[in-house]
């Protein structure tokens, strides 16, 4: 009987065309002994020099194997992590799993990371840590909290720990994708980016140090960097509800399969009783068609949380107002404030050519015909909706 010979670490490592991607920035105490036991897994190794200026430069040079990116000035992590994914690239390589330099995680979780990798090529994996043990700064429990909320917020995935630096990326498909931070935001921002291209975020367990806190090294800028975060988060919160959930929303209803999806969903399965799915629909066609242009789904969601109303079908009506019908919509609150200016009304044309300086010129007249308008239209999809969902309930008698 011949016998099966045992694949090593390092010939997975490059059966699955993959390397790891140290970045680092002063951790000259550390970073000798980070390399040496991810080298007892693989020795297609990338460190990135972020312009420390202590031995840092001295000790990755001694490692004869380790692929080295070094430049002058710091530039910070999301930065060494890009330059880190475009010379894997160059080198070959199409996934790529980052680990830290401080010596926070372990080495032996690497064939973690490979395992998944087998079943899941086209996701970033996470290394989901335990941030309920000992020596773990609140500061870090709080921030991955507050990282966690605002993720799933901008695109509707649930993780416990986004914040970890020890991930395995795919790196071909990040090549598509346009990226605005240098920073430690740059974590968040890859995840949000890749999750709204379609590409799936896994979470695996994964051990981690934290040393006593006179012992630890951190170059996390508390109040800078959160700030940072902060921004960036508002810019993502703004994208999503102005740019990809409409997106998202236009692919669903011109998909059959989708659409009928998203009304078995949220409209025949959920538990919410008929007059609030009914009454979700009128004001989610009310806040799609009210003259505050850019705020009007982010205003739809807050009041549809306040008066817990079914969000998702608030948001699907109040996308009554995506981009081909808007100059319709405009149009007709121009004749319907025409009824309430009697004969100070303008009349005018319908035309796609109706501009933000015609709406300003006689801005009493719109502001009053699409409050109006969305008052009238949101009576009207609430009435159709009480009907629809009686209909529908007699049909499956």
């Amino acid at each position: 009987m011949q016998m099966e010979i045992q694949e090593t670490f390092s010939e997975r490592f490059r059966r699955l065309k993959a390397c790891v991607i140290i970045p680092t920035y002063n951790n000259a105490s550390t970073i000798a002994s980070v390399i040496s036991d991810v080298a007892s897994f693989t020795p297609d190794i990338i460190v990135v020099n972020d312009g420390s200026t202590d031995n840092t430069k001295n000790i990755i040079s001694s490692f004869s194997f380790v692929h080295i990116v070094s430049y002058d000035k710091n530039a910070g992590k999301g930065w060494a992590l890009r330059k880190g994914f475009e010379n894997a690239v160059e080198k070959g390589f199409e996934f790529a799993i980052t680990i830290d330099s401080d010596g926070q995680h372990y080495a032996k979780d690497l064939p973690l990371f490979l395992d998944k990798l087998e079943t899941e090529k086209n996701a970033i994996i996470i290394g989901e840590r335990n941030l309920n043990q000992e020596n773990v700064p609140n500061k870090s429990s709080f921030g991955n909290k507050f990282s966690n909320f605002w993720f799933k917020v901008e695109t509707g995935i649930t993780l416990e720990d986004t914040q970890s630096g020890y991930r395995l990326y795919p790196l071909l498909p990040l090549k598509e994708i346009r990226f605005r931070t240098v920073k430690y935001e740059f974590e968040i921002e890859v995840l949000v980016r890749a999750a709204w291209k379609g590409m799936n975020i896994k979470a695996i367990p994964v051990s981690v140090y934290y040393p006593p806190k006179e012992e630890r090294i951190s170059h996390f800028r508390p109040f800078k960097d959160t700030v940072r975060i902060s921004i960036l988060n508002t810019f993502l919160v703004l994208e999503t509800f102005l740019y990809v959930r409409p997106r998202n929303f236009l692919r669903a209803i011109t998909n059959k399969e989708k659409s009928r999806e998203y009304i078995s969903k949220y409209l025949l399965e959920s538990s919410q009783p008929d007059y609030i799915k009914a009454i979700s629909v009128g004001f989610g066609m009310f806040m799609g068609i009210i003259p505050i242009w850019g705020f009007q789904l982010l205003t739809a969601v807050a009041l549809a949380i306040l008066f817990r109303l079914n969000k998702a079908l608030v948001i699907l009506a109040a996308h009554i107002s995506f981009a081909p019908l808007i100059p319709f919509i405009i149009y007709l609150s121009y004749k319907t404030g025409a009824w309430w200016m009697g004969e100070n009304a303008v009349h005018m044309k319908y035309s796609w050519r109706i501009t933000l300086t015609s709406i300003k010129q006689n801005a009493e007249q719109y502001i009053a015909g699409s409050i109006i308008l969305a008052i009238i239209m949101g009576i009207i999809g609430w009435l159709l909706t009480l009907v629809l969902l009686k209909l529908m309930k007699k049909k499956s008698l």
